[in-house]
């Protein structure tokens, strides 16, 4: 996952709102999102090679989601699949707070990652490069492949095209915040980021929504919880950046579990 945009805590209507785009290589097998055999209670797409994934909620509420720190150091490094995180903690009954510190003492297991977990109530932010723990406060947030609300362009963007959408619409219609994911604008290059990668690499990566021969956004997630706790889940997928299906879910939350 490359981008997450939320709001959270700051509708009159909705507790929870996430816009998010998942960027892989083309060739990663996926299987979309759906309840897993494994573990009826979640609903999330899945890597196929790992076998863990990148957002995902339980049918109690809990809810994660996953980016990548982009560091070219840790390219080709092989460590622990960062997919486990996000299902581990949405199989578990631990607290975030609980998770995050066990998390931590192992955090050099992994490369770079970013995570933000628990519930609608409540959602605390982590990352474990320098280790940052963060209970995320009401109003819209967003994480790219760097820290949480680092002003990276899309990531600006994205936060103020949601923000914009959020607090004039008390009805929100899923199909205006796919609108905002499916933005493929390229930055400029005065306000790219320095990652320490090929400049071309970096205006490429730099969209909400991307489009290379061989790495792009793979699907897009809309998920709403609303005051009354329920819940919509709606992921879109793509192939070489065309629209393929979409897969829709929808429940209430009966049991509450931070």
């Amino acid at each position: 996952m490359c981008l997450i945009n939320f709001h959270l805590q700051d509708h009159p209507n909705y507790k929870l709102i996430v816009t998010a785009n998942r960027d892989e290589f083309y060739e990663r097998p996926t299987r979309p999102a759906h309840f897993w055999e494994d573990e009826p209670n979640l609903l999330a797409g899945r890597d196929l090679i790992q076998m863990g994934t990148w957002l995902g909620i339980t049918k109690s509420g809990r809810v994660a989601a996953l980016t990548n720190y982009r560091d070219p150091a840790q390219f080709g490094v092989v460590k622990e699949s960062r997919g486990e995180i996000i299902k581990n903690f949405l199989v578990k009954d631990t607290s975030p707070l609980d998770f995050i510190n066990e998390l931590n003492e192992k955090k050099d297991y992994y490369n770079g990652f970013n995570i933000m977990i628990g519930n609608a109530e409540q959602l605390y932010y982590y990352n474990n490069i320098n280790e940052q723990i963060i209970e995320i406060p009401k109003g819209t947030h967003g994480i790219s492949n760097h820290f949480l609300n680092t002003p990276w362009p899309k990531v600006i963007k994205g936060k103020m095209m949601l923000h914009e959408y959020v607090m004039n619409n008390r009805v929100l219609d899923t199909d205006e915040l796919f609108y905002i994911l499916m933005n493929a604008e390229l930055a400029e290059d005065a306000v790219l980021p320095k990652t320490g990668i090929d400049l071309e690499l970096e205006r490429q990566l730099s969209p909400i929504f991307i489009r290379t021969p061989n790495y792009g956004t793979r699907c897009s997630t809309v998920l709403l919880i609303d005051n009354d706790n329920n819940v919509t889940f709606i992921e879109r997928t793509y192939e070489l950046g065309l629209f393929k299906f979409e897969n829709n879910y929808s429940f209430q939350i009966t049991q509450q579990n931070i």
